[in-house]
């Protein structure tokens, strides 16, 4: 919980976190070493040096670690695990919904744990998926469609294997559609993130929400126009929201662009945690004031409510959940921390 200076808490739902095994001993082959690698360089090269971790922590840190820079050094109230499978470059996955689970049966109300589908599975990954439903009830899914899967270097989700997925996440009522389209992860292949083939499903598929993670990086105006369009499209600030430290012109640019396309209504916060810690990123956002040059050109603001609703009420009204309520549950166990602290 994040308490401003005029005593007002603020809710925090952080929308993309993972707990993974990036360690050698889970390695299949060099291709896992380059993309833990790969996250490990855009830790370090984004994150305030009193924030550098120690490459063997980045690669396994633990659920315990987790728990203390989510809601006891930082401010997220709750947190959104986004499973990243990658079986063919770690042993027993790189971050899996089940692994994930393992801390929602220790914190119960502080984690909201999603699934995730690959279409090249076939029938074997439309039983995955009902099983994942029955056995976890998860309200969403996590999409790598570039993620290597034996000869096959990626997906589009325009292919006509996805619709039967898609399908099947209407009749299960996973509404969520959590689809990676940012920047490349050595050794995946940039292309592959193209945000194009979210057009053609989101049109096809209204009753379902696709929240974009990193807006496209580096294809924001091609998100946007999407977006705009699309009232089931919604942007995930995982990946943009670190440049407000070591680019905050670029920030500024950025979270100006999609307040002024899709609205604060339509972009939810992410930490990418384990990649950035909660804690420096939402006392950054909070601080953050657009440029008035920014603001003058673009006819946009970034005020207090807008970053509520991105902060947690936005993820709050997509996965149903009743924030007075939650705060209730959490009153126990949340200690609210003053700002700065």
């Amino acid at each position: 919980m994040y308490r401003t200076t005029d005593g007002e808490d603020i809710f925090i739902i952080d929308g993309h976190v993972h707990l993974w095994d990036g360690s050698k001993a889970n390695l299949k082959n060099v291709h896992g070493q380059q993309f833990i690698d790969c996250f490990y360089a855009y830790h370090s090269n984004l994150s305030p040096k009193e924030y550098l971790w120690p490459k063997e922590k980045f690669d396994n840190y633990g659920p315990e670690v987790m728990y203390d820079d989510l809601f006891v050094k930082g401010y997220d109230d709750m947190a959104i695990c986004q499973p990243t499978y990658l079986t063919d470059f770690y042993k027993n996955g790189f971050n899996t919904t089940e692994k994930n689970y393992e801390l929602k049966k220790k914190h119960p109300h502080r984690f909201i744990v999603n699934g995730a589908f690959d279409p090249r599975d076939g029938e074997a990954g439309l039983d995955y998926l009902d099983e994942l439903s029955e056995t976890y009830g998860i309200k969403g899914v996590k999409l790598y469609t570039a993620e290597w899967r034996g000869d096959s270097k990626g997906y589009k989700l325009s292919d006509p294997s996805v619709q039967r997925y898609l399908e099947r996440c209407e009749k299960l009522g996973i509404k969520n559609i959590h689809v990676h389209k940012g920047p490349t992860i050595l050794p995946l292949n940039r292309d592959a993130f193209d945000v194009a083939d979210v057009d053609d499903v989101a049109t096809s598929f209204q009753n379902l929400n696709f929240i974009v993670e990193h807006c496209g990086l580096p294809r924001l105006d091609d998100f946007c126009w999407i977006a705009t369009q699309e009232t089931n499209v919604y942007g995930g600030l995982a990946v943009v929201l670190p440049f407000i430290h070591t680019r905050p012109e670029y920030f500024a640019h950025v979270i100006s662009e999609l307040l002024f396309w899709i609205g604060e209504d339509k972009i939810l916060y992410g930490s990418d945690y384990g990649i950035w810690s909660p804690k420096w990123l939402i006392e950054k956002f909070m601080a953050f004031e657009l440029p008035e040059s920014v603001s003058k050109e673009t006819g946009v603001q970034l005020s207090l409510t807008a970053k509520k609703k991105i902060l947690g009420l936005n993820a709050a009204r997509l996965y149903g959940i009743d924030v007075e309520a939650q705060k209730k549950l959490l009153k126990d166990v949340r200690q609210p921390a003053a700002v700065g602290a």
